[in-house]
């Protein structure tokens, strides 16, 4: 597979281990100096239950020194704060994570404190690394310390990638703290989406050429897989999985508990 990204991936690698093995696999192989984190989504959240598959994919990634990051719908701060930290803890119970990814995450001016109470309440339950996946650039308050490590401040596709426009205030800020994530990227274009990623001071990116309702079922360019045996048998079909952010309209009510 073609080498793309010049930043380290932040890998939302959402397709069940049974289905794909490989794709784990290269992951694994490819190890923390290339692997920032993986986000580990069992059914848009951590589902109801201990997925054994899971269990096997995320300890071999523990023991690769990559780490794990547990996928949390956050539904633009309307999901309960209680429900929410619930979801951290099963994570973390569960599969060993050591870092959550609250995805779909507001970008209003509305929803700090609801974001700061998750962070601290992360933390508290051991996370070591807070990404939040806005899917587009936030208020810029957002990327004071007491909120998340990281900011997802773009998810969408290549041609929406190809047009974006950086607001200022992102370059008061290391690089370290921003992350883009690009699908529908061709394979001749994969090296240039790397570039552009790296040039728009983003620290950590992926780029997948997957589209759909999934495209985080495709691995992303710079990692490849190893042959399969010409007799390799098929795989039972998936669990959820997960779907990519596209912000909606931003609404200003916070449903939080008290």
């Amino acid at each position: 597979m073609t080498s793309a990204s010049h930043a380290r991936l932040l890998v939302p690698l959402y397709v069940h281990p049974a289905v794909d093995p490989a794709a784990w696999q290269a992951v694994a192989t490819a190890g923390p100096e290339r692997v920032r984190a993986v986000v580990l989504n069992i059914a848009d959240g951590p589902g109801s239950g201990p997925d054994p598959a899971f269990e096997q994919a995320a300890a071999r990634l523990t023991e690769a020194g990559i780490p794990l990051l547990g996928y949390v719908d956050t539904d633009y701060g309307r999901r309960p704060h209680a429900t929410v930290v619930a979801e951290v803890l099963s994570h973390r119970q569960w599969y060993g994570t050591t870092g959550v990814y609250f995805d779909q995450a507001a970008a209003h001016p509305a929803a700090l404190a609801h974001y700061r109470r998750l962070t601290t309440a992360a933390r508290a339950a051991g996370c070591g690394l807070v990404v939040l996946g806005h899917g587009q650039h936030p208020e810029p308050a957002f990327a004071e310390p007491e909120l998340g490590d990281l900011l997802v401040t773009f998810e969408g596709s290549w041609t929406e990638y190809d047009a974006l426009a950086l607001p200022l205030w992102t370059a008061h800020h290391p690089a370290e703290r921003f992350c883009h994530l690009v699908y529908q990227v061709a394979p001749e274009r994969a090296e240039a989406v790397g570039a552009l990623i790296a040039s728009r001071r983003a620290g950590f990116g992926c780029a997948v050429p997957g589209g759909g309702d999934n495209p985080w079922a495709t691995l992303p360019y710079g990692l490849s897989t190893p042959a399969a045996p010409p007799d390799a048998p098929s795989a039972p079909p998936p669990a959820a999985t997960g779907q990519p952010a596209t912000p909606p309209p931003e609404s200003t009510h916070l449903e939080c508990l008290k």
